[in-house]
């Protein structure tokens, strides 16, 4: 029965049936910089597609479905025999498969595939931040086989296939693969070298055998796997398929999957391995430079992923605000609202430009680009992640209680933004490796010098930043106890340089304000108010 004790009014419809990418101005426009004129027209074209995909209601209807109903592992069949699978709810095996056929694992064959690729995963987070999991590790594992060019001929063009083939059988027989990996042990985390497990040389040369375990194993539904373990020369790289050339099972247990704060519709696994077969990547004791590439490509994803979920926030709150009506008008209209709204939209377009200044980078290729990913990266990774958990929360808040309501979707944005900052090297990790590669390499400075040098003298507040990044790096004494603040402050003047170069002038204006020169408080919202915060807020809203 209908209720007749009121009329309900002022509600927000829904932000849905929207082009993700056309209504995201500085992706747009990053796409547009970085694309070489060639590849830009059917980029735009592919994105613009892609966007369209991302805001329909039965694409977001996925992504709540895909987490509402996480994975479940199967370690037995009904016989009692060792199965070791994971069943995922339809939605996920749509989702992934969209994500596959819309080129997110082959940016590597591709012209300005990295560009094109980043843009897509940027906006494909937003629709749902588990499923770019697997997209992610199979992406990355290109440049870590590439190590072992026999390996990398025979499993490159599954990678990059723009084809998804759920079914578990031999890697051979499928159309497309997806990878995933295994680092870390119990007794290690982060620390890889103090991996245990052990790999046994086969009769066969550069196969092994591994008997040990892996805690954190992702996307264990995959088809293959790149593992660390300890050979008779040290540590190693691996590549373990899940199942063998006769269509055997390889040993590969699944002990439990992990119960995580959010990423729910991803699976990550406790793997034993007892007599795993294994084929080796590289060299003995080369482990650690045959995965750097996986790596680095990872953390650029996290970094992507972050900004992904804050545009996502910000769009959800900039939306809510525009047609939410409080004391009188519209939140959109509301000065102090306006500022908060205006200090998120900051954040989320400098992780943007950011992101997609070093995917271009990748397409680049070129020694100085290499140079600069080598300290960016580590640097991005480890200040756009961390700004990603207040940056959804402080949307969260512009909904009010609606946004502390799952139906919203803002809790699932706040229960994903702490994974980036952890995957892949937290932050103490990212920090030393910024430290590890100015002290290696003097080149990674110079080059970052260029670029942020580009822009010199066109905002004081930026010039002033640079000055104090070179007095950081002057004095190294206990430089790893400052490890923290220099990244932030390379990061942020990285930012502060794109913005200054790129942006409208209101955006890099508040910018260099407030995250170079200091001038505004630690809480969301406490802009300068003589910035021109309309323009800010009104360059983010997204349009349905």
């Amino acid at each position: 029965m209908a209720g007749t004790t009121h009329t309900v009014t002022n509600q927000v419809p829904p932000l849905v049936q929207y082009d993700v990418f056309g209504s995201d101005r500085a992706l747009v426009e990053a796409v547009e910089r970085h694309l070489t004129p060639e590849a830009r027209e059917d980029g735009l074209a592919e994105l613009s597609a892609l966007g369209h995909t991302c805001g329909s209601a039965q694409v977001q209807e996925w992504g709540t479905q895909a987490n509402d109903n996480p994975p479940r592992l199967r370690t037995h069949d009904r016989y009692g025999r060792r199965i070791d699978e994971v069943e995922f709810h339809p939605a996920w095996h749509r989702l992934l498969g969209k994500g596959v056929s819309a080129g997110l694992t082959a940016a590597w064959r591709r012209p300005g595939g990295h560009v094109r690729r980043a843009a897509a995963f940027l906006m494909w987070t937003q629709v749902e931040a588990g499923n770019c999991c697997p997209l992610s590790m199979t992406h990355a594992a290109v440049p870590a086989l590439r190590t072992d060019p026999e390996l990398a001929a025979q499993w490159e063009p599954r990678l990059t296939s723009m084809v998804y083939d759920r079914a578990l059988r031999p890697a051979g027989q499928k159309p497309g693969a997806l990878f995933g990996m295994g680092m870390t042990e119990k007794q290690g985390g982060s620390d890889v070298r103090a991996n245990t497990t052990a790999a046994r040389p086969l009769a066969e040369d550069g196969t092994y055998a591994l008997t040990g375990h892996k805690w954190f194993c992702s996307a264990p539904m995959s088809d293959a796997f790149l593992v660390l373990a300890q050979a008779p020369g040290g540590l190693t790289c691996f590549l373990v398929p899940r199942v063998l050339e006769d269509g055997t099972r390889n040993a590969f247990a699944l002990q439990r999957l992990k119960d995580k704060l959010g990423n729910r519709s991803n699976a990550s696994a406790e793997v034993e391995f007892d007599g795993t077969w294994a084929r080796r990547v590289g060299e003995e004791g080369s482990g650690v430079r045959s995965i750097i590439g996986m790596v680095a490509a990872t953390r650029l994803d996290c970094v992507l992923g972050s900004a992904g979920l804050m545009r996502q926030a910000v769009a959800q709150a900039v939306h809510h605000c525009a047609h939410r009506e409080a004391f009188g008008g519209k939140l959109l209209d509301k000065p102090l609202m306006r500022n908060v709204l205006a200090d998120l939209a900051l954040e989320s377009e400098a992780a943007t430009a950011l992101a997609l200044r070093l995917a271009a980078a990748y397409d680049d290729g070129g020694e100085q680009e290499r140079a600069l990913l080598r300290i960016a990266v580590p640097a991005a990774k480890y200040w756009v992640t961390k700004r990603c958990a207040p940056v959804a929360v402080e949307a969260s808040e512009c909904l009010g209680g609606n946004g502390y309501v799952e139906e919203s979707g803002m809790p699932r944005l706040v229960r994903e933004s702490p994974l980036n900052s952890v995957w892949e090297g937290a932050g103490n990790v990212q920090a030393l490796d910024v430290l590890r590669a100015l002290r290696r390499d003097p080149g990674t400075l110079d080059a970052y010098l260029r670029e942020v040098g580009q822009v010199r003298g066109a905002d004081h507040r930026l010039d002033a930043a640079i000055k104090g990044v070179l007095t950081e790096l002057a004095d190294l004494e206990g430089v790893e106890g400052r490890a923290r603040r220099l990244t932030e402050r390379l990061a942020l003047v990285l930012q502060g340089s794109l913005l200054v170069r790129h942006a409208p002038p209101e955006v890099a204006d508040a910018f260099c304000a407030a995250r170079l020169s200091g001038d505004a408080g630690t809480a969301f919202g406490t802009l300068p108010h003589t910035l021109n915060l309309a323009s800010i807020v009104e360059r983010a809203r997204p349009q349905a």
